[in-house]
């Protein structure tokens, strides 16, 4: 390294953002690739991920890869890093391949409280394939969700809702459920007429099981005039404020003038039902607080977290804002068209 450098990454449950940063802000690389979340990959296939993706920021850089680390200061944040022997598994791992000289991992919420705040501290809410939280105290104690779904008491996210959907589809088809216009929208997405082609096309496996994800925008669409869709959208929406709600109360901030933010994806959907439910609710649990749909990516909070580290200054931070706002929104995955990662190669 001839000047300090920022390895910041947001690996996340359906792509991950990985970037080079300089001290005054400057964004040098930004690559964007596939999952990387541990939870779904092993630990092996996050760091695969990561490897490919450090590579190719390497060569946009125009960085030699030698067996120093990369950069002097490394923030990870991973989706399905939740306990803490999880983080320090990955933080040992990613150490051994001397990513940079400092390496800090964390879940990906923390990205987003960074990106959504200017002070650092606050809550945020992730929602985009899964839903978790995590709320900081201006004196750094911390709260969090482990958020492995069911089995620690989750629903949320465009999985849960996809589900959900795809599930009142199939129970108005049939008598079970009351009717609602999902039953013609939702395998229509898909390309197909019915409820009942779309479980056949999942059951031999023509139709990925998660894909259902996909299907979030649909539920919003068709919220606005069925009273199915209108609950699921409903029930997210309390979810998001119940989570909101506790994570204050353990931090005792429930009367104070906290920041919330919201990121993921289908918070940053700007879905008017959704995002004024949640403000709605959270005026009556906790009145003094504000919230808000983060503009800025995670990347954008990972990168912040290093800085930080390297204290840096206001201008630095501003910099690092609007350049990897612009570059995100052009950013694009790398993946081949069956879905699997490109090959790069290994620090290991």
């Amino acid at each position: 390294m001839t000047a300090p450098l920022v390895l910041a990454l947001d690996g996340g449950n359906s792509k991950t953002d990985l970037a080079l940063v300089r001290a005054d802000g400057e964004v040098v690389a930004l690559v964007r690739g596939p999952l990387s979340s541990p939870h779904h990959l092993g630990l092996d296939g996050s760091l695969g991920v990561i490897d490919d993706l450090l590579a190719r920021a390497l060569d946009e850089a125009g960085i030699v890869d030698g067996d120093g680390p990369v950069a002097q200061v490394g923030q990870l944040f991973l989706a399905g890093v939740d306990f803490p022997s999880e983080v320090d598994e990955m933080q040992r791992a990613v150490a051994a391949r001397r990513l940079a000289e400092t390496v800090t991992v964390g879940n990906d919420t923390l990205a987003v409280l960074r990106a959504g705040t200017e002070q650092g501290w606050g809550v945020a809410v992730v929602c985009g394939a899964g839903i978790n939280c995590v709320g900081v105290s201006p004196d750094r104690r911390r709260v969090g969700f482990p958020a492995l779904g069911w089995t620690t008491g989750d629903w949320g996210g465009g999985y849960d809702v996809g589900v959900e959907a795809t599930l009142a589809a199939a129970r108005s088809e049939d008598g079970r459920g009351p009717k609602t216009t999902l039953e013609r929208a939702v395998p229509q997405y898909f390309g197909l007429e019915t409820p009942m082609q779309l479980a056949e096309a999942v059951h031999r496996g023509e139709l990925h099981e998660r894909r259902v994800i996909e299907l979030s925008p649909v539920v919003f669409r068709e919220a606005g005039h069925d009273a199915v869709a209108a609950k699921i959208v409903d029930r997210l929406a309390e979810e998001v404020v119940t989570m909101i709600r506790v994570t204050l109360e353990r931090l005792e901030l429930t009367q104070e003038p906290v920041p919330v933010a919201l990121g993921g994806g289908l918070m940053q959907s700007g879905d008017p039902r959704l995002i004024g439910a949640i403000k709605a609710g959270l005026a009556h649990e906790a009145p003094a607080a504000t919230v808000h749909v983060t503009s800025s990516p995670p990347i954008v909070g990972a990168a912040l977290l290093g800085l930080d580290a390297l204290g840096a200054g206001a201008d630095a931070q501003a910099r690092v804002r609007t350049e990897l706002a612009h570059l995100s929104t052009n950013a694009e995955t790398s993946q081949s068209p069956d879905g699997r990662e490109r090959p790069g190669r290994s620090r290991r």
